[in-house]
Parts: structure tokens; sequence; C-alpha cells
């Protein structure tokens, strides 16, 4: 693949389209919560919605990578797209048939899930594309600061996100979804129209295509550090909904408000320091690293001693620092550690590592929910702790 320079217009429709999804996503993680009460789902099934679909996610998204090498970004990028807009609104559509009694039980978890697989999975296509599309054009001393770039797309989704899923919910817990899904379809759009065709000479043959391994000794130490990151992230993230519910005795829509206010606040200091200190300090990936995993054990135990939601949104924006600073020098340093033609399947690989994350994390919250609601951030606090410890003896971060 050649090293352009990555053109401004185009870098700003990646973030729009990345931002569009983003958005849906956080909208879901708001309203999941009390939406699944709503159609007498337990916590611990929604949690397994949410892994099904996350492991879904992550273990699709080297195949989108390895594709991306061989037919060139764009087509790629807009399955993701395309696929998001026709999973959501299938997605949603599911829980209208519950809300309406029309699916219940078992058939009603079994299209959920069925539904939001397959949104996952043809979705998780746009990561890995998008990320190989800026690792094509932009010089390795750019790196970590165009990751960061392109982390903002996804902050800003979490950001507006629950602000417009907290807005909205007041008709309906369902129209967030169906809105996310048209802003997607206009971004598919103009991704459509204004994004460049791959030159076939930049595209890797079929025969040539690399398929990485996650035992790869370049890249499976920012693997295991990806993954452990967002389970412990989402471990915290994924029961949020239903430890405010229970903390603070809230309504359905007051829980999926409040829910999006902690998003918000994590997300709007993920966005802070990706536009601010991963753009002013020259560090290596390696210390933001530990920097970042540092951070995020700190919210971990802000929110385990507290009952007020004003220190649990406090704890939410201190583990958002530490994504902030912990996913784009992973990405950076990923990207930096494979061959130009070996971009796209590691771009797969490690985007697709938060999924994972967030199939692994919420199973085991939900689980220790059903004790004590403070167990799943102590667990979180813990893990992280343990995590930042080997990487701090680790001599190949």
């Amino acid at each position: 693949m050649s090293t352009l320079t990555l053109p401004t217009r185009h870098l700003a429709l990646l973030i729009a389209s990345l931002m569009a999804i983003g958005m849906g996503q956080s909208m879901t993680f708001a309203i999941l919560a009390p939406l699944g009460r709503e159609v007498n789902m337990t916590e611990f099934s929604i949690t397994i919605l949410i892994a099904c679909s996350s492991l879904t996610f992550g273990f699709a998204s080297p195949y989108w990578g390895r594709l991306s090498d061989r037919i060139g970004r764009k087509p790629v990028i807009m399955i993701g797209l395309v696929g998001f807009v026709f999973g959501t609104s299938a997605f949603a559509t599911s829980f209208v048939l519950g809300l309406n009694g029309i699916l219940t039980g078992a058939s009603l978890f079994t299209a959920l899930l069925i539904t939001r697989c397959l949104h996952a999975g043809i979705m998780s296509a746009t990561g890995p594309s998008t990320t190989a599309y800026a690792a094509d054009h932009t010089t390795p001393d750019k790196r970590t600061k165009a990751m960061a770039k392109l982390g903002t797309a996804s902050s800003m989704g979490m950001i507006l996100g629950p602000a417009f899923a907290g807005a909205t919910a007041a008709f309906g817990l369902l129209a967030p979804l169906y809105a996310a899904a048209f802003l997607t379809l206009i971004m598919a759009v103009m991704v459509w129209k204004m994004i460049p065709v791959t030159p076939v000479a930049d595209r890797i043959p079929r025969k040539h295509s690399v398929k990485l391994k996650f035992t790869d000794t370049r890249i499976w130490p920012f693997i295991a550090i990806a993954i452990g990151t967002f389970m412990g992230f989402a471990a915290v993230q994924q029961t949020m909904g239903f430890f405010l519910q229970d903390q603070l005795n809230l309504t359905g829509v007051r829980t999926a408000q409040l829910t999006g206010i902690t998003m918000l606040t994590s997300a709007s200091f993920t966005f802070l320091v990706q536009t601010t200190v991963m753009q002013w300090v020259n560090w290596p990936p390696g210390r933001f690293i530990k920097v970042g995993l540092s951070f995020i054990s700190i919210g971990a135990l802000v929110i385990a001693s507290s009952s007020e939601f004003v220190l649990i949104a406090a704890g939410m924006g201190v583990m958002g620092i530490g994504v902030g600073c912990t996913m784009p020098s992973i990405i950076s340093a990923t990207s930096l550690a494979v061959e130009p033609h070996e971009q796209g399947a590691a771009a797969g690989m490690i985007s697709g590592c938060p999924a994972i994350g967030f199939g692994i994390g919420p199973v085991g919250a939900g689980y220790l929910y059903q004790f004590n609601p403070h167990y799943p951030h102590i667990a979180a606090a813990i893990f992280i702790a343990i995590l930042l410890a080997g990487v701090i003896y680790s001599k190949r971060v």
C-alpha cells in the first residue's frame, strides 16, 4: 500500500462515519438495560446478549481487515456502514415485537440474539478497513496522532449518542436506534460518493494475502492488553444501567438518561485526551499505555466506593481518560510492528479486541452483580491493576 498524505476531507468523512456508528452503539448501551427489563429479560440475559454480539464482532473483524487488503478499503467500509443500517433496524424491530407481546421469552431472546449478532458481524467491517486506510496514508512518525484522530470519532459518537438517546428516549426507548440507522445511511452514501477506490496495484492478491495469528510474537502483547483493557472497562460500563437504576430507584426512561450522562462523561474525557495530550505529547505508545491503564483502574475504584451519581460520573470520566490514552497507542504500536502489506490484517485483529473484551467482561460482571452491585467495579479495578503490572515488567511493551 502506498504511503501518501491522508487528505483532510477523507479523514473528516471517515471520522464522521465512525462517529455515526459510535452514536448508534452508545445509544444501544444506554437504553439496553431499561429496555431489556421492559420485556422481562434478566440482567444476566442482557449481558449474554451483549457478550455474544461483541464476540461475533471481535472474531469477524480480522476477516474484514484481510478482505480490505484484497479488494480495497472502500468496499469493506461500505459493507460495514450498510450492515449497520439494516442490522440496527432489525434489532430495534425485534424489540418492537417484544414490547407488543408478539414475541416473548425464548423466542424474543432468540430473535434479539440473531439480529444483534448478524448486525455485529457485518458492521465490524468498517473499523479495520478505516484504520487500514489511515495507516496506508500516514508515515510511521505520524501514526499515533492519526489513530488518535480516528479515536476521536468513536469518542464523539459516545459523547453525542447518549445525549441524543436521552433526548429522544422520551418519545420511546427505540426511537434512538432508528435515528442512528438513518444517520449511518447518510454517511454510507457520502462514503460511496467521495472516498476513492484503492488502485489495483495496491491490492494484495488472494494467494499473497496475509493471515496473521493472535500468537504472532510481534503483536500478541498488544492484543492481550487491548482485550484486557476492555474487559475491565466493559465490566463497569455494561452494568452501569442496572447499578444506577437499583442504587437510585429510577424509572426506565430516567435510567436511560442518567446512563447516557455517565457514558457522555466518559467519552468527553476520552475525546479531550485524544485531541490535546495525544496530539501534543510525543511519548512512545508504551508510556501512554501505562498511564492509561492507571487511570482506568483508579476510575473503577472511584465508582466502587460511590453510591452518589456525581461520584459515579466522575469515576467514569477518569476511566475515559484512561481509554483515551490506551487504545490509540495500542493501535499505533500494532501498526508499527507489522509490514505495509499486513496493515489490513493487523487492523482487523486489533479492531476486534475491544469487542472481545466487551464479550467477556459483561458476562463475569453480570454474574458478580447478582451478589453485590459493587463487585463488578472492584473486580475491574483489580484486574486492570494486574494488567498494568504485567505491562510495566514487559520488555516487549
